[in-house]
């Protein structure tokens, strides 16, 4: 059975800014090939191309991307580009900034003069005169730490007319009173799941309450994070999918969705039936039972952050 043309608003929308965004959208990490990015084989450029646009179609005005989710034959924005160019009006591109990739793959993180070079590169690639939204993606060993110095370069920017709305990724609560202070944060984007420890849950019912959207990154992989779903699914998480003829993956994407109006998700694939998958969740309706028996439920397994010369757990 075909989906509507807006499945993708099934679960509502949120503004950010003067943006409206339908809450069901996409990351773009794994059009470039097997996470994180430069390992295995990529899917064939044309299928990523008729999967942007049938996302689109589908309604999705949200896609998560970044300049260093390339590998050695693909890099997501240029396929972006492709594929969409030129872009709908009601379509947000969100990128992520302070990670970088040089030529041959290697990490490297920017200073607060050096995210300029970011933001036009990622104009560059994508083929647009300014950003919807850029987030500070923040280092493992920094989130205890200050980020005023690179949020404020970022801020520079944005008065400069390369950025249209600001937010902020891998952050603690500190770290959002911090950036608040120097210019709106529109997002937050963390990773968020069943499972997720009281900090998290924390941080997420705050956003709410300031108005600011949340964006769960692994919200399907969980403790599998860049390398796909690890984490055998609970009990719990497999017999509500048995009671809806859903899968698993439909339900951890239904349950982030239900934690608040404000949560944004944006489940990442290159494979069309997925995609399709991801979006019809938006339209799974869970009891308040069901809810609260999987906020109980805890991942089979689990896995650091990693540090910060390995793959920066972006979305």
């Amino acid at each position: 059975m075909s989906q509507p043309t807006n499945a993708a608003g099934a679960a509502g929308t949120w503004r950010i800014g003067d943006l409206i965004l339908n809450r069901l959208g996409l990351g773009a990490m794994r059009l470039t090939g097997t996470a994180p990015f430069d390992r295995g084989a990529p899917r064939g450029r044309e299928q990523s191309i008729v999967l942007l646009r049938r996302a689109v179609e589908l309604g999705v005005n949200h896609i998560d991307t970044a300049a260093f989710y390339f590998s050695a034959t693909r890099s997501a924005n240029e396929l972006i580009n492709r594929a969409l160019a030129p872009y709908p009006d009601e379509l947000v591109i969100t990128t992520k900034v302070w990670p970088g990739r040089d030529s041959s793959g290697g990490w490297w993180w920017a200073t607060p003069a050096q995210l300029r070079g970011q933001v036009e590169e990622n104009l560059r690639q994508l083929g647009r005169d300014h950003l919807d939204v850029v987030n500070l993606r923040v280092p493992p060993s920094r989130r205890t730490g200050s980020i005023s110095d690179h949020f404020g370069a970022l801020a520079a920017l944005r008065d400069a007319g390369l950025i249209r709305h600001l937010g902020i990724s891998n952050v603690t609560s500190e770290q959002l009173t911090e950036a608040l202070a120097i210019a709106p944060v529109v997002c937050v984007q963390n990773p968020y799941g069943i499972g997720a420890s009281n900090e998290d849950q924390a941080l997420l019912r705050r956003c709410g309450e300031l108005g600011v959207a949340f964006v769960p990154f692994f919200a399907i992989a969980g403790s599998g994070r860049e390398a796909g779903p690890a984490a055998r699914d609970s009990g719990e998480v497999l017999a509500i999918a048995r009671a809806h003829a859903v899968s698993a993956a439909q339900v951890r994407l239904a349950w982030t969705l239900h934690q608040g109006s404000h949560v944004l998700a944006i489940p990442g694939t290159g494979d069309r039936d997925h995609l399709e998958q991801n979006i019809a969740a938006g339209a799974l309706r869970l009891s308040e039972e069901e809810i609260a028996l999987l906020s109980q439920s805890k991942p089979k397994a689990s896995r650091s952050h990693g540090a910060d010369h390995a793959t920066p757990s972006a979305g």
